[in-house]
């Protein structure tokens, strides 16, 4: 027997009604919270020679005014800084100006209190011509004790992409020679 017109619209409207009634009772979706780093990083090829350094960025929505903090914790470090550099993928199309950086004492933020700069350490920063270089100079070295954070203040950069930028430190010394200190692996959304 084929079943009535009556039975097939009857079929229809509870489908609909209880398509509706699911929809209703979705929770809503979670949006993450921008500007801080996931809890946990998944990375292809796991190198033991990779170290994971932290950071903060006000905004992590593209093209969107920003302030990040690249920080250097004191355990991060075994040396004081003499020279800092910070290598920038080619492909990171924000425009990088050095008097919009700033080298400083920081505290870092938790849940009830946002990362900020305690006082700025004098330096001369200086960015190559191809933007894939940041060198920071500061006056005296940077002592051991205390966490540091290169704040810089841009538009982030467009397209959601992650951006490696590595920390090389010089240490006073004989030989002027920098060493890798970690990585900050930041990610647009």
């Amino acid at each position: 027997m084929k079943p009535s017109i009556f039975r097939q619209a009857l079929c229809v409207s509870a489908a609909a009604v209880l398509t509706t009634v699911s929809n209703s009772l979705t929770p809503p979706t979670a949006h993450a919270q921008g500007g801080t780093p996931g809890l946990m990083e998944f990375r292809w090829d796991s190198d033991r020679d990779y170290r994971k350094l932290y950071y903060f960025q006000t905004s992590s929505i593209e093209n969107d005014r920003s302030e990040w903090y690249l920080h250097l914790r004191a355990k991060d470090r075994k040396t004081s800084i003499m020279k800092l550099t910070v290598t920038v993928p080619d492909y990171f199309d924000s425009k990088l100006r050095p008097e919009r950086m700033t080298l400083c004492r920081t505290s870092s933020g938790s849940m009830t209190s946002r990362t900020r700069c305690l006082e700025e350490v004098p330096a001369t920063i200086e960015v190559n011509k191809t933007q894939t270089a940041i060198e920071v100079y500061p006056d005296t070295p940077v002592p051991v004790e205390g966490d540091y954070s290169l704040r810089i203040k841009l538009f982030n950069p467009q397209g959601k992409r992650m951006y490696q930028l590595n920390a090389l430190i010089q240490a006073p010394g004989d030989v002027p020679m920098s060493g890798y200190v970690g990585s900050w692996l930041i990610d647009m959304d």
